[in-house]
């Protein structure tokens, strides 16, 4: 009877040590980012400035659908919203680097990015263009035309266009440059057949100058984009309250009637635009 007494303590003493070296050992779980913004009181996103996804307007003030959908996240959380402008080569070392919360800024999805960052589900779709220097391409009756050492495009370095270009038109000499205002001047200024850039950038820009630019491949887009949200890795919270937030708000028609408004017809904001960007 004692003996079974001894045993049935050491028992209970062995089975507490357990659980208190379990709770010693097992690692305290980080904060996520949500947690981050709501303890903050502000979501601090980060983007580039390319038409029409942001881009500023007479007063300096950023517009533009990304400004739109950023600003409205940060309603629904309940926090103020901040932006980080950030040079788009840079743009996901700086998210890494936890210089602002996530990006939102029409990035495509691709196989290499989503490597080192994390993406929600898509929130637009624009796809691709390429605006053409209509003396320098006189004669280009096809895509395949572009296909030549003769060739040069430009694109905005670090941007999927860039990797478009190279696939596409691999005998053509790429020039990259920090922004597609740059990229889009060297078409204008006729030091480069085309410019490949998201869509409606290349229609709006052939607006601008039909005397000089036009869209190629008859106005079509080379390629379908998937753009989305870009967070860091390990962060399954976050990830999921984005995921579920675009998910509401495509289904709501929030997303497309914001999206109409910024890429179907510039004629609205047009105006407000202070310079070329």
């Amino acid at each position: 009877m004692h003996l079974f007494k001894h045993m049935k303590a050491l028992i209970c003493a062995l089975s507490l040590g357990t659980i208190s070296a379990i709770a010693t050992t097992t690692p305290v779980v980080a904060e996520g980012v949500i947690e981050d913004i709501q303890r903050r009181g502000s979501l601090r996103v980060g983007m580039a400035t390319f038409v029409p996804w942001a881009m500023r307007d007479k007063e300096g003030k950023l517009i533009g659908f990304e400004i739109d959908v950023a600003t409205k996240v940060a309603a629904d959380m309940g926090v103020d919203v901040e932006f980080v402008p950030t040079a788009w080569s840079g743009i996901i070392p700086a998210l890494i680097a936890k210089k602002f919360d996530v990006i939102i800024g029409g990035m495509s999805i691709t196989p290499q990015r989503n490597l080192t960052v994390n993406f929600t589900q898509p929130y637009a779709h624009s796809g691709q263009q390429m605006a053409a220097n209509i003396e320098l391409t006189d004669g280009f009756s096809s895509l395949s035309d572009y296909n030549s050492s003769s060739v040069t495009i430009s694109c905005r370095r670090g941007a999927t266009p860039c990797n478009t270009a190279s696939k596409m038109f691999p005998k053509a000499t790429i020039l990259r440059f920090d922004d597609d205002a740059q990229a889009f001047q060297e078409v204008v200024n006729g030091n480069a057949h085309a410019t490949i850039s998201s869509a409606p950038k290349p229609t709006f820009w052939s607006e601008g100058y039909p005397e000089k630019v036009h869209v190629a491949n008859n106005g079509e887009n080379l390629t379908r984009g998937d753009e989305a949200f870009a967070m860091r890795k390990g962060d399954a919270d976050g990830l999921n309250f984005f995921s579920n937030w675009i998910l509401i708000n495509t289904s709501n028609g929030w997303l497309k009637e914001t999206h109409d408004y910024w890429f179907k017809d510039q004629s609205a904001w047009k105006d407000m635009v202070a310079v070329e960007q």
